[in-house]
């Protein structure tokens, strides 16, 4: 950022400036580094959609599974969580040694802010203390870390992992050394497990797409048999496979069917074969799952039809139950205490339960990418929605699930009403829906255009509803009877591309927004000045107060949330670098980033992109704590190009809403800004409370605020925008 003269700052984005006025009074900013720290207080989810084999019971009884980077460790009774947090990517796998205290989990490739590859990497800790214990194949392996599993036979003194290359690399290595004893190029298909006979270390088995492979080990060399299906139809997945308790195996396939290979030891080379045994017909759909039981009996989770099943070392059936619908399919199975069985399900749900009793919920999340999240005013209460068209209402003190029901499409953003008995949620389709929160019944509901809503925000008193859409318009809604009356008061037009965030005034009369080609616009209803409004809340990215927080050579799509604490003191943000940062607020200094461990904390939240983030009520002023939302995203809109690099376009005799173009395709000579450019809004509503509403013509942008045109001539400015009344 480059200073002008201390009336205003000006700051680039990708070549283009934006100018931000500074308000009257400031006395300056020095970073320092914020007292209060960001502590993971609780983790909602499970990863059941794509994973496998990644829930297991610990000698402390805690419960262990893994979401995005964090694995937790969950004590059912006492409602309490740990996480290991030392992974850098996606948490892929899970194993848990023969000791049932020291566990192994591998992790995803991926890449750092600067663009630099992260290595994949197997991690083993010691889940009392949470210590890492060893780091295994640093620079061994490629992509991912797929599969991996302890040997039972010699007290876990070896490992076995399988990566995500094009080979599907299968390696042996020594826990205690953390050296590689043997490696061999598994199969060019998925691999989707692995294990050790329980009874012989020298023998070890994979499966995945369209095999199931016997691997013998001696020494540095692995050689293997494949099995061969004989009459039965080959599946085209092998998903999971059990020892039973005469050392044989059972696999689970994706024709429904329970395979038993009844050879223990196995030899010979690639070339010869090993066939099956007996088959049953299991399941209706793929076998996910299966689970040996400490009496010898062999339990079976089904896809299709949902069901859990029990069978004797002979595989007649004993007893089954079926999971309920909401909760999808079974993906995997652990034995809890006694009868107790716990259930990991496809729609990201882990259940508690007995085969005669059922099954129900201790934890649940969302099955897609979630992209709104609104924090009640005054109880620890947050709802989220997103791309799985839920609506959840969470209890942050009880860490549970609330309430959830079912969208009519994509939720992108929420509000509450600081009563805290409504909420608005904005949809995909440009609807919007007002909701009670204790009945749960729609109250009001409204469409403004036909493009997504990305952002919904009420006054602070209430008594307006302000609605940004991806047709760069903010309709503005006035509200009474408590949030359950809306009526049409106006809109604020100028922005030149969809608006992404916007605030309220303390005073209820000014709204700061922004928008995706990085404009700073101000939507006004009387006369004054807009640089010293005082704003209620702050989730704008863009404007003087915060844009210390950008680091240098963004392209603007870095920081995809912000959010000021209700003390004022700090703001967090979630950048697309799996990081939240907390700066002291104000944090208008350039370069503030460089400042590193002088005036950011960093935490590392997940490798997916964090879309929304808020400072909860119960924060404290030295622990904020925060729970978190892990879910797999991507960015919301692709960066726009740097200024210069895309032709004039010539203005369309569309409507405005059609003839916006996305910042892909901005003209370059129309760069962002600050504007002060104050959007007059009016409408059958009448005005605010005290506002004189007076149309006031868009200032052209400052000559400075232009990109040069050809041969260094600067274009004429734009024209003046109408505005809507």
């Amino acid at each position: 950022p480059q200073s002008m003269g201390g009336v205003s700052v000006k700051m680039f984005l990708r070549g283009r400036p934006i100018t931000m006025y500074v308000p009257s009074g400031h006395v300056g900013f020095r970073p320092e580094l914020p007292p209060e720290r960001l502590q993971l207080d609780w983790v909602y989810g499970y990863r059941g959609r794509d994973s496998r084999s990644n829930l297991h019971v610990l000698g402390s009884g805690e419960l262990i599974y893994f979401i995005a980077c964090v694995v937790v460790l969950l004590h059912v009774p006492l409602r309490r969580q740990r996480h290991y947090l030392r992974h850098s990517d996606c948490v892929r796998c899970l194993a848990v040694h023969p000791d049932r205290l020291r566990v192994a989990t591998g992790q995803a490739a991926g890449v750092d802010k600067d663009g630099k590859p992260l290595q994949p990497v197997v991690h083993i800790w010691d889940s009392a203390t949470l210590l890492t214990l060893q780091q295994i194949g640093l620079g061994s392996f490629e992509r991912g870390v797929g599969s991996l599993a302890f040997s039972c036979a010699d007290q876990g003194s070896y490992l076995c992992v399988v990566d995500d290359s094009n080979e599907h690399m299968m390696s042996v290595w020594d826990c205690a050394r953390g050296t590689k004893l043997a490696e061999v190029k598994s199969t060019n298909e998925s691999v989707l497990s692995v294990e050790f006979n329980p009874q012989d270390s020298s023998s070890i088995i994979t499966s995945g797409k369209s095999h199931v492979y016997f691997w013998t080990w001696s020494g540095a060399t692995l050689t293997k048999k494949q099995g061969i299906f004989g009459k039965y139809k080959k599946p085209k997945f092998i998903q999971c496979f059990v020892f039973d308790a005469a050392g044989d195996v059972l696999t689970g396939d994706s024709e429904g069917n329970i395979l038993t290979w009844t050879d223990g030891k196995w030899g010979g080379n690639e070339d010869t074969g090993m066939g099956t045994g007996m088959g049953t017909r299991a399941h209706e759909g793929s076998v996910f799952a299966l689970c040996r039981r400490r009496d010898g009996t062999v339990l079976s989770g089904g896809g299709k039809d949902r069901r859990v099943l029990s069978w004797s070392p002979a595989l007649s059936l004993l007893q089954e139950a079926e999971i309920p619908e909401r909760f999808g399919a079974v993906r995997t199975i652990a034995e809890g205490p006694g009868e107790e069985l716990l259930v990991g399900t496809t729609r990201n749900a882990l259940l508690r339960g007995t085969l005669s009793g059922g099954f129900t919920a201790i934890v649940q999340g969302h099955t897609d990418e979630v992209w709104g999240l609104a924090t009640h005013p005054t109880r620890c209460l947050f709802l989220t929605c997103g791309h799985d068209r839920q609506l959840c209402l969470w209890d942050g003190q009880e860490h549970a699930l609330a309430w959830s029901l079912a969208l009519e499409d994509t939720g992108l953003c929420a509000d509450f009403h600081p009563g805290g008995q409504v909420v608005v949620v904005g949809l995909l389709t440009g609807r919007w829906v007002v909701l009670d929160t204790e009945t749960q019944q729609p109250l009001a509901g409204g469409s403004d255009g036909n493009e997504q809503l990305s952002v919904v925000r009420f006054s602070p008193d209430g008594a307006f509803l302000a609605i940004g859409s991806h047709d760069n318009v903010i309709y503005i809604y006035s509200v009474t009877e408590e949030g359950r009356r809306y009526n049409r008061f106006g809109r604020c037009t100028g922005h030149s591309s969809f608006i992404t965030h916007l605030d309220w005034s303390k005073d209820g009369h000014f709204i700061m927004s922004n928008s995706g080609d990085y404009e700073i616009l101000y939507c006004e209803c009387k006369a004054g000045g807009s640089r010293d409004r005082e704003w209620a809340s702050y989730t704008c990215v863009l404007g003087f107060h915060v844009f210390g927080v950008w680091p240098d050579g963004s392209d603007g799509t870095d920081i995809n949330s912000l959010c000021r604490s209700h003390h004022e003191r700090l703001v967090a943000v979630a950048d697309d670098f799996c990081k939240v940062h907390l700066f002291q607020y104000p944090c208008a200094r350039p370069k503030v980033c460089k400042w590193a461990g002088v005036a950011t904390r960093a935490y590392l939240t997940c490798m997916s992109t964090t879309t929304r983030m808020h400072f909860h009520t119960r924060v404290h002023d030295t622990a904020t704590r925060v729970g978190t939302l892990p879910v797999h995203t991507h960015p919301p809109n692709p960066p726009p190009p740097p200024a210069g690099s895309q032709p004039r376009v010539r203005r369309s005799r569309q409507p405005r809403h059609q003839r916006a173009l996305h910042p892909r395709r901005r003209t370059p000579g129309v760069a962002g800004r600050e504007g002060h450019r104050r959007l007059p809004m009016a409408g059958a509503g009448g005005a605010l409370p005290g506002a004189a509403l007076r149309p006031s013509p868009c200032r052209p942008p400052h000559p400075q605020n232009q990109t040069p045109g050809p041969k260094g001539r600067r274009p004429p400015p734009p024209p003046q925008k109408p505005f809507s009344l």
